[in-house]
């Protein structure tokens, strides 16, 4: 009869796993899910099972966060190096002998289809935190100028397929990384104010850029088109400059408060290119307006500061290193995303978080999630471990 009253119930062995979850971060995580679910279900109704898929990836990129948030980070790290190792072997492969799609040669078959470079997105900044922890307490110029090697090989492997809005990704995420590890700003500075003159040399002189027979060596013939159409996309307005002039508006008709729920003209017309994937923020931005935009940007700062604030309180520099580029992963994603389809950056395939329909960025961000809660699970169990002061 003690056994029975003994054995622990349902609750009893759950609490533990819940035990230490960071809610504030988990009710931000829910508040862009439902803005997600929302936007997709008036943008994809009509458009085969995408609210369902968008839902069912959810749900996955959920167990996914539960599961890797019950690893402890130290157990995390020993993956940096297999999941980099594997993740450049197969970008090589990919070089030799992968899977072309309209003139990307961005997969590989390996009994099933996969993009290897959205592996990097996570085994990029893993394996630098692994880097910079190995070498806490001793850092020398030279392990950041290995670092800046081991995310160059996947940066330029990527870009070569060519992928500009991965590789700017994979970039973004192991550069905070090498930020946050401590970087003088003396070496920040220069490719900083060389990249502002170039911007500005762009905006200048862009129309010397795109005359037509213009050959530009550092770049393929798709980017010079994408910068081009960047600078004036009325020189293509039924082509290449089509997804920036309907986004922009889209963005624009709907004014302070939005169309309304399912009401969205450009939408449902069929006007809005990808109208799910990487221009849902265009539908989004015509049912809802700017008070739904701000609402929605609100909650991915919230996301961004949350993350920032566990960094800060992380025990080790492994855990402050990946909730930190975790933090500016969604930071690049949301900008990126945003800025392309508002058509103030170039169109690259880069999807809002929560929102775009994809399930491989699903699950990318269902992993990236989970590391940042089990930092901050981290965290707290070790407040919880110490021993009461006397």
């Amino acid at each position: 009869m003690s056994e029975v009253l003994d054995k622990p119930n349902v609750l009893q062995r759950l609490l533990p796993m819940v035990r230490g979850y960071d809610w504030p971060l988990i009710f931000i995580i829910g508040a862009l899910a439902a803005i997600g679910l929302t936007a997709m279900y008036s943008a994809g109704f009509d458009h085969g099972t995408r609210f369902v898929d968008h839902g069912r990836n959810m749900m996955l990129a959920l167990g996914i966060l539960l599961v890797v948030s019950q690893i402890p980070p130290h157990r995390l790290a020993s993956f940096a190096l297999p999941l980099y190792g594997l993740g450049v072997a197969l970008l090589v492969a990919v070089a030799l002998f992968g899977v072309t799609k309209k003139g990307a040669q961005r997969w590989v078959n390996i009994g099933i289809v996969i993009q290897p470079s959205e592996l990097l997105k996570i085994a990029m900044p893993l394996m630098l935190a692994w880097w910079f922890q190995r070498r806490e307490g001793a850092l020398r110029a030279t392990d950041f100028v290995m670092a800046f090697a081991i995310l160059a090989v996947p940066v330029g492997l990527i870009m070569k397929q060519p992928d500009l809005g991965t590789s700017l990704l994979v970039m973004a995420s192991g550069l905070a990384v090498i930020y946050f590890a401590g970087l003088s700003w003396k070496l920040i500075l220069p490719p900083v104010l060389i990249g502002a003159v170039g911007l500005i040399l762009i905006a200048i002189y862009g129309h010397h850029l795109c005359e037509d027979g213009m050959d530009l060596v550092v770049l393929h013939e798709y980017q010079r088109q994408r910068i081009c159409t960047l600078l004036d996309p009325t020189r293509d307005p039924l082509g290449k400059g089509f997804h920036i002039i309907q986004g922009m508006i889209a963005i624009g008709s709907g004014g302070f408060m939005g169309k309304g729920f399912m009401a969205g003209t450009q939408t449902h017309l069929e006007f809005i290119p990808e109208r799910t994937t990487d221009f849902i923020f265009a539908a989004f931005s015509e049912e809802f307006g700017l008070a739904g935009n701000l609402l929605l940007i609100f909650f991915f700062l919230m996301l961004v500061w949350r993350g920032l604030v566990i960094a800060m309180r992380a025990p080790t520099l492994f855990g402050r290193l990946m909730a930190g580029a975790v933090a500016m992963i969604f930071f690049t994603y949301a900008f990126v995303n945003m800025g392309m389809v508002s058509g103030i950056l170039p169109v690259v395939g880069v999807p809002l978080p929560f929102v775009s329909y994809g399930g491989t960025a699903m699950v990318t961000l269902g992993l990236a999630l989970g590391i940042l809660m089990s930092v901050a699970r981290s965290q707290r169990q070790l407040v919880q471990d110490q021993p009461p002061r006397l």
